[in-house]
């Protein structure tokens, strides 16, 4: 007998992890790794960095060669995608009408950009999730001098601003919050990134975008509604303040205003719940057998007693491998000795263990670069220690329910950062943090 095959469904950094990490706790079976993209598995961080500055070449961010690659003995089905699963049998339907009746799936399908009405089809108008994206983005922003509308000005429309203008574009960053990245890093590291953004030539408007405008399929312009005061960085264009439509022109728009989990293909399976990604448990297990990691897994999280789910760069490889363990060990304790899978299986079984990050992301904008540990979203105090505003050199600490759960540095040295992590690694209460932090800062 033949074991069935293991499944991830997601071919970049979590994906990989998890195939990485089931060959290496021992699954010498068949391994089938399914990705939607043709490209082999690259990161995604510098999409809207190196590679959209041109600094560097696609080759440069491949997770993996060929060869290495090769080594995993994958069944590897790039530019495939999954468009069904029964949750029940295991069953992965492709888009090649084949199914795949597997042991157990990893679903680290990540997040789709979204969209506005109205920009389907037309020239000029762009989003960046892939390496696709950010390589037509790139070509469309070729040479100098174009007048380039970021719609949103959350992490991602910040990061490409920063970009865009030092490759001497005229940019405007647009978003419905009057600060940007504020949902992420709070009020007063927000402002000291507005300031560093109008300082290098940024245009910043607060505003919902009403439509596009167009001439001969490509857009010429967006229009806004609703518009903030000008102390926002909006002027309307019935006055000052009046509230009045604006239109901004534009030869190429950007739109940053999020994602939402890739979760559609899994339809509505009763044994799946597909609110705001796959809900998991703290193992990362979703459903007997099958589990999830990276952006489009919502899990509960150990540590801070509540689901979560993160769309940054560390937990993906972190919480693949975490899936990997998690399931092999369920499936390795389910199975009758002398099985197929007990065959396909080599050494001693993992241990299934909760996956308790500390969360991690960073962001790097002109010479700035934010670095965040816990959680930083939701608090509901924030205290924010500006060291200089000139060189955007500041600390925020994050709290919730009279705990410290979260910390960011913006322009500091790596031994202070490396401190920073400490203090926020388990829920502290209030008071005993702020110390930590002062204490951490002052050792510079």
């Amino acid at each position: 007998m033949t074991a069935r095959p293991l499944a991830v469904v997601g071919a970049s950094a979590a994906g990989l992890a998890a195939a990485e990490a089931l060959r290496r706790l021992g699954w010498r079976g068949p391994l089938t790794l399914i990705g939607d993209e043709p490209h082999l598995p690259y990161d995604r961080p510098p999409l809207s960095k190196q590679l959209l500055h041109g600094t560097w070449e696609p080759e440069r961010l491949l997770l993996r060669g060929k060869d290495q690659l090769d080594a995993l003995a994958l069944d590897l089905r790039l530019g495939t995608r999954a468009t069904g699963l029964d949750a029940a049998t295991r069953t992965l339907t492709l888009d090649n009408g084949e199914t795949l009746a597997c042991a157990g799936v990893i679903i680290a399908t990540g997040v789709a950009a979204r969209t506005l009405p109205g920009a389907e089809g037309l020239t000029g108008v762009h989003t960046l999730r892939t390496l696709d994206d950010a390589l037509a983005l790139r070509a469309r922003l070729t040479g100098t001098g174009h007048r380039l509308v970021i719609v949103g000005n959350g992490v991602l429309g910040c990061e490409a601003a920063a970009v865009a203008r030092e490759l001497g574009h005229d940019v405007t960053l647009v978003g419905v919050e009057p600060i940007p990245m504020a949902a992420a890093v709070g009020t007063e590291i927000g402002e000291l990134l507005a300031e560093e953004h109008r300082a290098h030539g940024v245009t910043l408007h607060t505003a919902a975008v009403a439509g596009f405008d167009a001439s001969g399929g490509a857009v010429t312009g967006v229009r806004l509604a609703n518009e903030g005061p000008p102390g926002n960085g909006g002027v309307a264009a019935g006055g000052a303040g009046t509230g009045g439509s604006t239109r901004l022109p534009a030869d190429t728009v950007l739109l940053a205003i999020g994602s939402t989990p890739a979760v559609g293909w899994l339809g509505d399976d009763p044994v799946l719940d597909t609110s705001d990604g796959l809900r998991c448990d703290a193992y990362c297990g979703a459903a007997p057998g099958i589990y999830a990691a990276g952006d489009v897994a919502r899990w509960e999280h150990p540590v801070h007693g509540r689901p979560v789910r993160f769309e940054h760069r560390m937990n993906a490889s972190e919480q693949g491998m975490a899936a990997a363990r998690n399931m092999l060990a369920e499936l390795a304790a389910a199975d009758a000795a002398g099985s197929a899978f007990a065959d396909a299986f080599e050494g001693a079984p993992p241990e299934r263990r909760p996956f308790a990050p500390v969360p991690y992301f960073w962001s790097d904008q002109y010479a700035v670069k934010l670095q965040a540990y816990g959680l930083t979203t939701g608090a509901d105090r924030v205290e924010t220690t500006v060291l200089d505003r000139a060189g955007c050199r500041a600390v925020a600490l994050y709290g919730r329910d009279g705990h410290a759960v979260g910390v960011l540095a913006a322009g500091l040295p790596p031994r202070q950062v490396r401190g920073l992590r400490a203090v926020i690694a388990a829920p502290v209460p209030w008071e005993e943090a702020r110390e930590r932090v002062r204490a951490a800062t002052a050792a510079g």
